[in-house]
């Protein structure tokens, strides 16, 4: 028994060990704050939809949980934090942020415990159902969310009382944004390579063995669904404050279809897909904006189909196989 026990702790060390170069994507980013000054408020953008785009992953990438409607929970945090700001005074930056994540992690939850009990293409539509409901909801109460005109001008107090937001120059927003999405980040990586993440695979790759083996599937779904949305929910809040508003658009079908987007392009169920697929559509949105503003998303569509035909697993699933040649070759040698 304490055999078992001591084997069972080496795998579960072994799952979390870090590689040297996870911390690749953390230098990178402050990297960028010091060589690209005049970038940071595209870079804030950047760290919200890689934040974003990870809270998807846990339940499209690991859970196999499809869905369209993940910017319900991404907006349900954005307008937590904007309407607390505008209208009851709660101005500071962290308690909104765990605001943001309690109201979408219980849209979440109840949402779930209902649309969980579908799949497929049904469950696709009422994850759609769900978005167009809260963005109708946003629309109609314009008393509390400004309508189609959204909550602009949000002001927010000192970063634990000591860091002022940055309107000009976005330093105190990149900085804000980064802290966040790592603490977030290492939340998603320990439960993903938890007992919990494990059964979550499971239950992507085969879900009828999970029941036969006695798992609670639904619940665990049911879990992930609520962790994703509270993730989702904080992306939002953080939207919020870096922009200082908040409109219909945090509820909209291209949100929910973009990080999707991302996902396949950097890989989904990686941990790391978010951070790739993020950057590479941003970027290339970016600059494909300025060289062709009315057929920008032309140059999107064909690296879509190429990623389609030729790396199925997206960019990362691409690369892995040329690292693990090289690894060979280094070993070989």
């Amino acid at each position: 028994m304490m055999r078992g026990a001591a084997a069972a702790a080496e795998a579960f060390a072994r799952r979390h060990r870090l590689r040297w170069w996870e911390a690749l994507p953390w230098i990178a980013a402050l990297a960028a704050f010091f060589v690209f000054p005049t970038y940071l408020s595209f870079g804030t953008q950047l760290l919200v939809t890689v934040l974003f785009a990870l809270s998807l992953d846990l339940v499209l990438g690991y859970a196999g949980i499809v869905t369209l409607g993940h910017a319900a929970f991404f907006g349900a945090g954005a307008y937590t934090v904007g309407m607390l700001a505008a209208h009851a005074g709660w101005n500071e930056p962290l308690s909104g942020l765990a605001a943001a994540a309690a109201v979408a992690a219980t849209i979440g939850f109840l949402s779930g415990l209902v649309l969980l009990r579908t799949h497929g293409l049904t469950l696709l539509m009422l994850t759609l159902c769900t978005m167009a409901l809260l963005e109708q909801a946003a629309n109609m109460g314009a008393a509390w969310t400004g309508g189609f005109d959204g909550i602009p001008g949000l002001k927010f107090q000192k970063i634990l009382g000591l860091f002022e937001f940055d309107v000009l120059y976005f330093r105190t927003q990149y900085l804000y944004a980064l802290a966040v999405l790592f603490a977030c980040f290492v939340l998603v990586r320990t439960l993903v390579y938890s007992s919990f993440g494990q059964s979550l695979t499971g239950v992507r790759e085969n879900v009828l063995r999970m029941h036969a083996v006695g798992a609670p599937v639904r619940t665990r779904l049911v879990v992930a669904y609520t962790i994703s949305a509270a993730l989702a929910g904080v992306a939002g809040g953080l939207f919020a404050q870096a922009t200082g508003f908040v409109n219909l658009a945090v509820l909209g079908l291209d949100r929910s279809a973009g990080v999707m987007i991302m996902l396949i392009l950097g890989g989904y169920g990686r941990l790391y897909g978010a951070f790739v697929g993020a950057v590479a559509f941003l970027l290339l949105e970016h600059v494909l904006a300025k060289a062709y503003p009315t057929a920008w998303q032309l140059g999107v569509g064909v690296l879509l189909v190429l990623v389609a035909l030729y790396a199925r697993n997206g960019i990362l699933g691409l690369a892995e196989p040329l690292a693990r040649r090289f690894a060979a070759r280094r070993g070989g040698v």
